[in-house]
């Protein structure tokens, strides 16, 4: 994804298929690796409403999976982001969407 690119991520795999399920996008930015969920809906809204709690454990443990496959990665800080995309509008990039088994801090 060229915005990303641009924002100096570095990308590592695309459509990453797990046990767990598929993980869109997975980037290194700086020392984080950062699994990026991509969302086009109607409205940024839905965008942001279509990404539940089911939807981000799934996420989480297929990100879990994607690393343990690659140890020279397992330095890095984790982050879970989400690009959201609607007809018409800037597509929105939400660094740090959520944060795993911390209920207290969902989606920003």
């Amino acid at each position: 994804m060229a915005w990303l690119v641009a924002k100096g991520y570095r990308l590592l795999d695309h459509r990453a298929r797990t046990a767990a399920g598929e993980i869109d996008l997975v980037a290194r930015h700086g020392d984080y690796l950062v699994f990026v969920e991509v969302k086009a809906r109607p409205s940024i809204e839905q965008a942001l409403d279509s990404v539940g709690p089911r939807q981000r454990a799934r996420i989480t443990r297929a990100a879990s999976i994607w690393r343990a496959s690659r140890p020279a990665l397992k330095a890095l800080h984790l982050r879970y982001d989400l690009f959201l995309v609607a007809p018409g509008r800037w597509p929105q990039h939400r660094r740090a969407a959520w944060i795993p088994g911390d209920g207290a801090r969902d989606l920003l």
